[in-house]
Order: C-alpha cells, then structure tokens, then sequence
C-alpha cells in the first residue's frame, strides 16, 4: 500500500507491504517518492543526489530522519534511478552537481519526514483511541506518553498508508539531528566492502570488455583485425562499435590481454598535430589582443587605465585537468527485447536514459538506469560516454556486459577541465586603492559541448534548462559567451569602481567537462593572485587590503577575517615559511584560506593549510570539515603536480605516475573552521578548491619575491 503527496514539486511517503519492492510499484508512485517504511521495520530512503563520497547519503537520513523521529543509523539509503520525480530543483534535470544537493534537498527530505510522522502518530492515535497531541515519534516508533504505550513505525505502516495524507510543516529550529556531527550512515558498509559500486555490478552470464580508442580526440575507426585475439582463451568477441573496438572476454583480464592483439588502423583527424605549445601561444595572442565578448562593465575600466599612473599587469595560465576518480569508468548494460538496463556510477541517471535511448534509437521510456556507489566524480560522471558504450557493446554482442576503463584510458580519453589563460591590467591611486580592473579570458566553452546532452529530450525547452543553468550559476541573462569561463570574475566582491570583463573563446575540439569548482578553479587563481599584486604595490598588507576592499561584502569578510584570525595573520610567519590568503565565492558559499609554504631542495613544500567557509546553515559539520579537507587535498594535487598535455594530438599523461596526486607524506596540516549562520544551505564540495592555487602562490611571494603565474606552480631553476 502507499501513500502519495505531492507538494509544489513532489513528495511522498511510500509504505508497502512487507517483501514488497519499490520497483514493482513504480507505476502507481506520485512525484516525489523519497521514503520507504515496510511492515517490518525496514526504513529506507531514497538519495535523489548520488553519493560519490561526498555525503549525501547522510545528509539526505539526517535531514529526514530529524522530522520522522528514527535513529539515523537504522535508516537504510538507496539511489534513485532514471526518474524525473528526482529531478535537481535548482537545475531543473536528475543531476547531482554544481554544490547543489544540499541545498536542492533541504525542504522535500525534511517536509518527507515531518510528512511520515504525522501520518504515523495519526495511525498509532487511531489505533489506541487516543488524541494525537498524546503521541509523539522517536526512535523508530510511536509512543502514547500518559501511558508509554509503543508501536513500531513498521507496524503501523499498513494502516498509515490509508490515511488522509496531512499538510505539516518541517520545523525550522530547535533541531536534535541537523547541526549535528552524526556518524556517516555509509561508513560501516563501505569499512566492510558491501557498499555495491559500478565496478562491483554482477550480472549473471555478463562479459566484460575493454575498448582500444582512437590515441587522438575526435579520430574515427578505419580498420581492424581481431584475428589474432579471438584465438585466445576467453575471448568471445572483438566487435568494432562507434567509439572504437570492443574486445570482449570472460573477465576483465582475459579482455586486457586480447586487446594488445588487435591490429587497427585510425583516421586521427583534425586534432593530430595538436599540441600543448601552441594552444599556449594561441591562448596569449587571444588575450593580448582585442576581440572576445565584453560580458561585464562597470564604469569605464579601459579609459581608466589609459588615463591612471599606476597600471599593473599580469598574465596567469592554467592547464588542461584530468578528473583522476579513484574508480575509473565503467558500466554494466543489458540489451534485449528492445529495452535496455543500466546499471552504472553516474551523476545523471536521466541523462545517461536519454543518451543511450538517442545512440541505440530506442524509446527513452524503455531505458532504465540503476545508480550504484560512486568512487569519486568531481564532475566526470556527468559525461555518459562510458555508459553509451556499454549499450552498444551489448547490443552488439547480444548479452549483458560491463565495460571497464584501466586508468590509462580514464586519463587519456576522458573530457578535461579546460585549460584557461588570464591577462589582467589593473590601475590603483595614489594612495593605492583600486580604480580599474580589465580582464580577457582565453578558454573552451564547456556549455557548448554539454548542453546537446542536457537538453536532449529532458525538458520541454533547451533554453529554459539553459536560463535554470545560468540562474544556478549566479547569471542573469542568456549570453552567448560560456559564463562558466568567468564566473568569480564578473562578480568580483572588492570596491571597484570600473571593471571590464572579456571572454575570448578558444576552441580546441578537446573534449571538456565541469571539473569540481568548474571555472572558479581557476579564476580565483587569476583574480585572488593579482589583488595580491595590487595589495603590493601599493605597499599594504594582503589581508589588511583585502578587508578593506570587502567592507561592503560581509560574508566575504567573515571568513576572510576568521581565517586571519586561526592562521595568526598579525604574528611575523615562522622562520623560514611563507604566507599567503585568498578569499572567493562560488556555489553561494564563501570560502578563504591561508597558507604556509616553505622551499625545499627547489620545491615548494606546503606547511598548512587554514580554510574557512561560510555555507549558511550547516547540516552536518563533520561533513563539511571532510569536504574542505578534500578541497585542499585535491586543491593542492592540481596547485603544485597535476597537468594534461598534448603532443601531436596525444595525451602525454597516462596513470599517477606522471599525474600524481598529492601524497600522504606531502599533505600539510589542516585546520577547517566554519562560520555558520542561519541562511539556507549552500554548497560544499567545490568552494573550497579554489582559495588554495592563490593562497600557495602567494604565500610563495612572500617567501621568495617570486611571483608565479602559471599552473603548477614550479620553481624557475636557481
């Protein structure tokens, strides 16, 4: 039996009978269906947002179960599948990105559980022929007080579900659950290797295959021979299908070993003679010269800087990214009878429905897609590339199969955060306050690529899924320019009266994706590190300039200012060391960091790291603490050790080895502080990569006097 409410965008309660399942029900669900309650006890609850290690899991039982009145530890999760009653509200798709899941869950989960408990006292009162007032929920049931009378929320499921479904309202304070560090309800599952990730997906008499891919982005399959391969044992199929050849065995080794069998011939295509030195010199000529789309103006920043008697300059560069997830692709596919089952590590369950539904022509209606565990996504699981390819696998093999990525294909065939370069000019008075700032920006247009494959069927009009998409990203209008390219520069918080803002397009026909923080990984870089430049030369104090530039801009100056604080900003750094902040907003959170570095041997070797955030109202601190310690990890890999380069159209990089992330020997202290306030939740997991790349550099400035522009930061040879 179940109970359905849809309130102003969808919620339910499902309650079902004992043994039965959510699946086999489907048809009956009305938007929204977040909870389950069996007859025997089992609480189960749906992630709308999946989890890639980044929490969700918990903060979706905690945000329901502080109004349902259950122990969150005894609340089982689930990821929803391919279903648009799980759409992201802030963006208007099923998507888990853009530092949104908290945000986009914080009323439906919580309204669920206030929703359930109502319905459950109503069923209990009913039961005893007592008032409701008498009754209260908690710990997964409900309890008549004047005679401590109880009954599980499992046995009154049944009868719940017959009930008028109530409007109640979550509470707004005086919370027991949210606010607070709870255990992670994912970590005993994950410690004992239950958890089901794609990688670990087991479907009976399923292949696994490998693909040879084109060496160069865009390159297209001219011939092949399998022969070879096929004679050895374990191998079924070596098939060719649109982004390559598939070689298919009875495990993933037996695969592997055949592919380096297969002969084949490629048509490389436009990208073969691209390489990483001239999109360096195209990128340079780009900004120093005049063409682009002004996306921002404020005053008259370019007269000014004609006119001022202090003009500073500076150029930054950034380089292409791999997302690097410790899971590399893969997913498992079954075609048959012209339906189509997924099951797969994906961060748009409804995207991956639709593209494999558009690649297979197949109704998309006919697609459905189990979202297993995530090992990391940090945007990568947004492209559905490696879930096409086990549709097409399987259909031309005509049996369930799962397709692995090694890390070397993840590194070598994947989209990349796009390499950007930033030329900055700007003018400060006499009395060394900022009067101008002009910015050019030189990069790919990620939205150019991806938006086909968000709009593709999922909602009535690209465009309003494009005006959702620069809504959620703090733009206002549709431009033709990619505001994912400036975003943190067009809405820099500092008192500046004149600010130009010019978005030049560089395209290269690399495939591109967002990479966790998306453009702000690599505008903070550019605009945290030259208002460092301004601070100099005007002879002040980094912090002290910064403040004084945010007087209007509280939350920018709260975290900036409590990180001064912890790190000891007014205290001479230790001998030997560094110091360097930065401050920045993205995904509606504010974040700042300090760091201390020191040289060794030629390198720069990060001391500490103090970071802050401001994200309104915090459901779970642990949590957050967690995803700024991971913001400063992976902040840090790319800052001093990461880049993907390009040699006659190849990727240089191919495993950790010469992509290294940073290692447990090399990570600093870190100290995370928050700085809660009762705004709604805004984002986590990206804010605070970007204040790391500027607070490393400069904190190398003022160690060394050196100033360096381009990512990673090296040491020019003494």
């Amino acid at each position: 039996m179940q109970a359905g409410l849809a309130l102003g965008g969808g919620l339910v309660l499902e309650i079902l009978p004992s043994g039965a399942h959510a699946a086999g029900s489907k048809a009956n669900f009305t938007p929204g269906a977040f909870l389950r309650i069996t007859a025997d006890d089992v609480v189960t609850v749906v992630l709308a947002r999946a989890d890639m290690g980044q929490g969700t899991s918990t903060m979706h039982v905690q945000l329901l179960a502080e109004e349902l009145g259950i122990d969150p530890s005894k609340v089982k999760t689930e990821h929803a599948g391919n279903d648009r009653r799980y759409d992201n509200p802030v963006m208007g798709l099923q998507l888990t990105g853009g530092s949104t899941s908290t945000a986009a869950s914080w009323g439906p989960y919580r309204q669920a559980g206030a929703t359930a408990r109502a319905m459950l006292v109503a069923a209990a009162a009913k039961r005893w022929g007592v008032t409701r007032t008498d009754c209260v929920a908690r710990d997964g049931a409900v309890v008549h007080l004047p005679t401590q009378q109880r009954l599980t929320f499992g046995a009154l499921a049944e009868s719940a579900a017959g009930l008028h479904v109530p409007e109640v309202a979550p509470r707004e304070k005086d919370f027991t659950l949210i606010g607070k560090p709870i255990p992670r309800v994912d970590s005993m599952e994950k410690v004992l290797g239950q958890a089901g990730y794609g990688i670990d997906v087991q479907v009976p008499g399923a292949k696994v295959a490998v693909l040879l891919r084109c060496p160069v982005p865009g390159g297209t399959l001219e011939s092949f021979d399998g022969s070879e391969a096929k004679k050895l044992s374990g191998v079924s199929h070596v098939v060719a299908v649109p982004s390559g050849v598939a070689v298919v065995g009875d495990t993933y080794w037996h695969a592997r070993r055949a592919a380096q069998a297969v002969k084949v011939k490629w048509s490389e295509g436009a990208l073969a003679k691209f390489d990483s030195k001239t999109l360096e010199a195209d990128h340079l000529n780009a900004v120093r010269g005049s063409t682009g789309e002004r996306v921002k103006n404020t005053g008259d920043a370019l007269d000014t800087l004609t006119r001022a008697g202090t003009v500073i300059e500076a150029e930054y560069s950034a380089p292409y990214l791999a997302h690097a997830t410790m899971e590399p692709q893969n997913a498992t596919a079954w075609v048959r009878d012209g339906k189509v089952e997924i099951w797969a590590p994906t961060q748009g369950a409804m995207m991956a429905a639709e593209q494999v539904a558009r690649a297979l022509d197949v109704s998309q209606s006919d697609v459905t897609v189990h979202t297993t565990w995530l090992g990391g996504g940090f945007g990568r699981r947004i492209a559905q590339d490696y879930v096409i390819e086990a549709a097409q696998v399987s259909k031309a093999i005509g049996g369930p199969v799962k397709v692995v990525w090694s890390r070397e294909d993840d590194m070598r065939h994947s989209p990349y955060r796009p390499a950007a370069t930033h030329r900055v000019r700007g003018a400060i008075s006499a009395d060394g306050k900022p009067l101008a700032w002009h910015h050019r920006v030189a990069s790919q247009s990620i939205l150019t690529q991806v938006l086909p494959d968000f709009v593709g069927g999922l909602l009535p009009s690209g465009l309003h899924f494009l005006r959702r998409t620069l809504a959620s990203l703090g733009q206002s209008s549709v431009s033709t320019s990619d505001p994912t390219s400036v975003e943190g520069i067009d809405s820099l918080p500092y008192d500046l009266p004149h600010l130009a803002v010019d978005f030049v397009p560089v395209e290269t026909g690399v495939p591109v994706m967002f990479w966790r923080s998306v453009g702000h990984s690599h505008t903070a870089f550019a605009t945290e590190s030259f208002i460092d430049e301004l601070a100099h030369a005007a002879k002040a104090d980094p912090f002290e300039y910064r403040r004084s530039l945010l007087m209007r801009q509280h939350r920018h100056r709260w975290v900036l200012e409590l990180v001064a604080e912890k790190v000891g900003w007014t205290t001479p750094a230790p001998e030997g060391l560094g110091r360097g902040i930065a401050v920045h907003k993205s995904f509606e959170s504010y974040a700042a960091a300090a760091a201390e570095v020191k040289i060794e041997d030629g390198a720069i070797v990060v001391k500490r790291v103090v970071i802050a955030i401001d994200c309104g109202r915090v459901v779970n601190p642990d949590i957050v603490k967690q995803q700024l310690e991971s913001a400063v990890i992976f902040g840090l890999s790319a800052t001093l050790k990461q880049r993907i380069t390009f040699e006659n159209g190849r990727v240089q990089q191919s495993n950790f080895h010469d992509f290294p992330p940073l290692r447990l020997s090399e990570t600093p202290v870190i100290e995370t502080y928050l700085r809660e306030n009762e705004a709604l939740p805004t984002g986590v997991g990206e804010p605070g990569v970007p204040v790391i790349a500027p607070a490393v550099a400069n904190a190398v400035f003022a160690l060394t006097g050196q100033r360096l522009r381009s990512l990673p930061l090296t040491l020019p040879p003494v």
